[in-house]
């Protein structure tokens, strides 16, 4: 698409530069002022054959057969390159491409997803219930069609594997790269390559292979996840671990009556009367509804199930279990 609008760009450039050399050759040669010497131009790049303005001189003749032969090759370009875009509808696509980089431009510590496939898609749909901007990047142009109306979001067709695509799609401002792509190799060398423009994104790549997981992490992501393995997991423990998968089941949606959700609360977000206290202190359960089920320490790492004397401080996170409802009046009440 983008040789398709150089294409573009091109013929309107030659026309008008044709246009400007007809303009100032007229003026030059035959004194014509500036209206007389426009008019001249164009009937004759057009090649329409209306009547001369004035008688032209020995010069101007010539000047206007040669004016002719170079603007017969000119005039064609341009109107096949129009032709072909008014005829194809490329003319709407590029616009539409124009409009979408505008709109990603604006785009500021937003996610990039490489791959609109099943977990691809799915991810999105998540990205979309939280509230986060992101766009995406898909090398089949057929996917488009799987896109509802209802989602409103921004879709490259291309290769996430190229630099100036991944430029496209902002990955300077960008805060996650999240790559689902099919191809095991693919997404090591998208990886690669996100790691390079920019070494503080986070990245999260799948695999299919377990084989792939250790490229990938050498390759610079942050987590890895593997699907097909954790699915086979996830059955197994239905049958072993039902109870349990039932409680995961709120937490993804999937319950059958009230549905639960994790939130994460870091303490560079909480308002300044809830900063520096413990979680005794805080006392979420009673302030908010909600239940603090781990903590992430900047020194200790991960802490489950936190004792009421755990500290939140400067760059420790909490973990909020909280139902569907109540969700946002949670994230309201702590937040600035």
């Amino acid at each position: 698409m983008r040789t398709q609008l150089k294409n573009f760009v091109i013929a309107i450039s030659l026309l008008s530069l044709s246009l400007a050399v007809g303009i100032l050759g007229y003026m030059l040669i035959e004194g014509y002022d500036l209206l007389n010497a426009f008019y001249m131009a164009v009937i004759t790049i057009s090649t329409v054959g209306f009547t001369e303005v004035f008688e032209l001189s020995p010069n101007g003749r010539l000047f206007t057969a040669g004016y002719i032969m170079v603007n017969l090759g000119i005039f064609a370009y341009v109107i096949s390159v129009l032709t072909t875009f008014l005829v194809e509808g490329k003319l709407r696509s590029v616009f539409k491409n124009f409009m979408s980089d505008r709109e990603i431009s604006r785009l500021n510590n937003h996610v990039i997803v490489c791959g609109y496939g099943r977990n691809g898609s799915q991810a999105c749909e998540e990205l979309i219930r939280e509230g986060r901007e992101f766009v995406v990047i898909e090398k089949n142009p057929e996917m488009r069609q799987s896109v509802t109306s209802e989602l409103n979001f921004q879709m490259i067709i291309a290769d996430a594997a190229v630099d100036d695509n991944l430029k496209r799609a902002g990955i300077e401002r960008a805060g996650e790269i999240i790559i689902t792509t099919p191809s095991d190799a693919a997404n090591v060398f998208i990886t690669l390559t996100a790691r390079e423009l920019k070494p503080d994104i986070t990245i999260i790549a799948r695999a299919s292979q377990k084989d792939t997981e250790s490229k990938l992490y050498r390759a610079g992501a942050d987590r890895v996840i593997l699907p097909d393995i954790l699915g086979g997991m996830f059955m197994a423990q239905m049958v072993t671990k039902p109870v349990v998968i039932e409680f995961l089941d709120l937490l993804t949606g999937r319950g059958r009556n009230e549905k639960y959700k994790l939130e994460s609360i870091h303490f560079e977000d909480l308002k300044q009367k809830y900063r520096d206290k413990t979680l005794q202190e805080l006392d979420i359960k009673n302030l908010t509804g909600g239940t603090v089920v781990a903590v992430k320490d900047n020194i200790k790492g991960m802490i489950p199930n936190p004792p009421a004397e755990t500290f939140i401080g400067v760059d420790d996170t909490m973990i909020i279990l909280c139902s569907e409802d109540t969700a946002k009046e949670v994230v309201a009440t702590l937040t600035r």
